[in-house]
């Protein structure tokens, strides 16, 4: 694929204020989230989840791409249409979720790197006709006594950059996601320290690796506080360090940067992508790519039954809207507010 096309793909995912809705849980992580609503995991059940949320009406006007999971990709509507038709048939870009998960790291207590670039360039040329075209590949950065360490930043952000270049080899668009995890109970500034170590080493590895950075799209952590500390920083507060860090770390011709939710809440997430956008023009589009943060409510509302598609999808709506409103910076409490009392 020539370079300009997988150029457009990337700002196609992150234009007119859209963003993505990452819907790649793996078949562990999809269970536990039928726990919560009592529902066994089975492959039919979690096709119908997946075609509950893909054929949201006009999700098409608040979301620009799905990231999907290697069963998923392989799945078909109630109507037999598959996913990645379905979808591209709205005008939204099917991608798809490429590592295998995060184990630990050799020789580093509580750390972890990310598997799967065996055999991966086979994998994505596979990908890539089944309709893929753009992948996710995310590593897990840990903070704690006397981590991160850089042996685990480097081993994690040069497999990211192997991964990327096999991506755009196969004309498929990179989102690279080094996730900075905010499980601890650190204050904002470790987590600006660790974010920044993290995502200079890893457009380091880009620019050696030969990525092409207007063809690929970074994945982060917001800079904030850990779950633990006992003080959380304000929506502005991860706002001025957030930009902070990347104005010192990502370079310009990256051409959006697509946010993980990272375990905060579906309204959290929200108003803080709302408050990086509140700063002005930034050199770069700064979206979101969120999971649980979109589907939570939409998952809880359909709870596996067939008369509860309606419900499920207006709550995803909801959310989707909502997130596209912070891209714009034009989101407010009172829309949550609103929302509820309709």
């Amino acid at each position: 694929m020539a370079a300009h096309e997988l150029h457009e793909t990337a700002k196609a995912l992150v234009a007119d204020n859209k963003g993505i809705l990452a819907a790649d849980e793996s078949s562990g992580t999809i269970e536990k989230r039928f726990d919560t609503i009592s529902l066994e995991s089975t492959e039919e059940s979690r096709r119908a989840y997946r075609d509950m949320l893909f054929t949201t009406p006009d999700l098409e006007e608040y979301v620009s791409g799905v990231i999907l999971y290697d069963e998923t990709l392989r799945q078909s509507a109630s109507d037999g249409t598959p996913f990645a038709k379905l979808l591209a048939d709205k005008g939204i870009i099917p991608g798809i979720k490429v590592d295998t998960g995060a184990k630990d790291l050799a020789f580093a207590p509580g750390e972890k790197v990310t598997e799967g670039l065996d055999g991966l360039r086979e994998r994505l040329q596979e990908y890539r006709e089944l309709g893929a075209r753009f992948a996710k590949w995310r590593a897990v950065i840990t903070i704690g006594e006397g981590i991160p360490t850089a042996h685990c930043i480097g081993v994690n952000a040069h497999a990211l950059g192997r991964y990327a270049a096999l991506c755009q080899e196969q004309g498929i668009v990179p989102i690279v996601e080094p996730e900075v995890l905010m499980d601890a109970d650190n204050d904002i500034e470790t987590c600006f320290r660790a974010t920044k170590r993290t995502l200079h080493k890893v457009f380091d590895e880009l620019y050696h690796q030969r990525v092409d950075l207007e063809g690929m799209l970074l994945k982060p952590n917001m800079v904030i506080s850990g779950k633990g500390s006992p003080t959380q920083a304000s929506a502005d507060e991860v706002a001025d360090w957030t930009l902070r860090c990347f104005r010192e770390t990502v370079p310009a011709a990256v051409p959006g940067i697509v946010f993980l939710s990272g375990g905060q809440s579906d309204e959290q997430a929200s108003e803080n992508l709302n408050a990086i956008n509140s700063h002005g023009p930034q050199p770069w589009v700064l979206s979101f790519s969120y999971g649980r943060a979109l589907q939570a409510p939409a998952l809880k509302a359909w709870g596996g039954a067939a008369e509860n598609v309606d419900a499920g999808q207006s709550f995803l709506a909801l959310r989707a809207r909502n997130n596209s409103a912070a891209v714009a910076g034009r989101y407010s409490a009172e829309m949550e507010e609103l929302a509820r009392s309709s």
